[in-house]
């Protein structure tokens, strides 16, 4: 008698098994998929591990979209752009300058205002995959945006300048000089690069004679308090390692703003999307 109540118990409890899988819609798809009907896979419960790699497919797909920001590998001195504007570095055949040196525009040599269009194609050529030259960013300006040479002021502006690295897929933003140089060091050490504007009124050991030239920093060196110097219109200064210090004292404070930190780059956000230097320049050793 106990021996049947027990086989009844175990053939109760299957049944309940059978009938709570058959209700499912994994029982379902399972039923149509076997009799050759099509799957409804919006109806089926996913497992845990389909759930996780349903994320990891979202996410790859966010990065090769663009939705999802790449992070910028970590770059070395080696794979820092640093381009030169002067007709004269041209002449000398100094290293990183090119035929954009002996630009012409309303009435102004590339010479006299070509530093922050240096600086936007180090920065491009820096963090996205592509590069450009400094006569390329000018073009982009000329024709996409509001930036207009004259014979008074070619020099890129800020506003103008931030317009162009976004629309090149830049995350950025222009700042105020702080009161702590503390603050600045850190903002520096956190960014990817830096456009700053300096002025041999605010601090002459670096620069003499100059009421405001546009150039990058990069790669902050905590041991020494140190920054690679992107110097568009000095050979001499050009891809040294300064004291950020020195950058923060030099920093125009009659400027609108001081500088523009470069956080990231977003390969979604990049609407140019220009890539080679056709102009002749003195590229440097590999």
């Amino acid at each position: 008698m106990n021996k049947k109540f027990f086989l009844c118990g175990i053939a109760a409890v299957i049944i309940l098994i059978s009938m709570a899988f058959y209700c499912t819609p994994i029982h379902k798809s399972l039923r149509t998929l076997f009799a050759g009907e099509s799957v409804d896979t919006s109806a089926v419960q996913a497992p845990l591990y389909a759930g996780i790699s349903a994320q990891t497919y979202q996410y790859n797909h966010g990065i090769a979209t663009g939705e999802i920001p790449i992070e910028v590998p970590p770059f070395f001195e080696e794979d820092v752009y640093t381009f030169l504007q002067g007709h004269r570095a041209w002449e000398s055949n100094a290293t990183w300058s090119g035929e954009w040196c002996m630009k012409y525009a309303k009435g102004q040599y590339f010479s006299g205002f070509g530093c922050g269009f240096c600086c936007v194609a180090n920065v491009y050529s820096t963090l996205s995959p592509y590069t450009c030259s400094p006569l390329d960013v000018y073009d982009y300006a000329y024709k996409e945006t509001g930036y207009t040479p004259s014979k008074a002021n070619s020099a890129l502006d800020w506003g103008n300048m931030k317009v162009i690295l976004k629309d090149l897929g830049m995350s950025c933003d222009v700042y105020y000089k702080d009161d702590s140089y503390e603050a600045f060091r850190d903002q520096i050490r956190s960014a990817k690069m830096a456009v700053t504007l300096v002025s041999s009124a605010n601090d002459d050991r670096l620069w003499q004679k100059v009421p405001g030239h546009y150039v990058t920093v990069c790669l902050y060196d905590a041991s020494d308090d140190t920054v690679l110097l992107g110097d568009p219109g000095s050979p001499t200064n050009n891809r040294t390692r300064v004291p950020l210090t020195y950058i923060y004292d030099a920093l125009k404070t009659t400027s609108k703003f001081q500088y523009l930190l470069v956080d990231d780059y977003t390969e979604a956000n990049n609407q140019w999307l220009h890539d080679g230097i056709d102009e002749v320049w003195n590229a440097p050793a590999n």
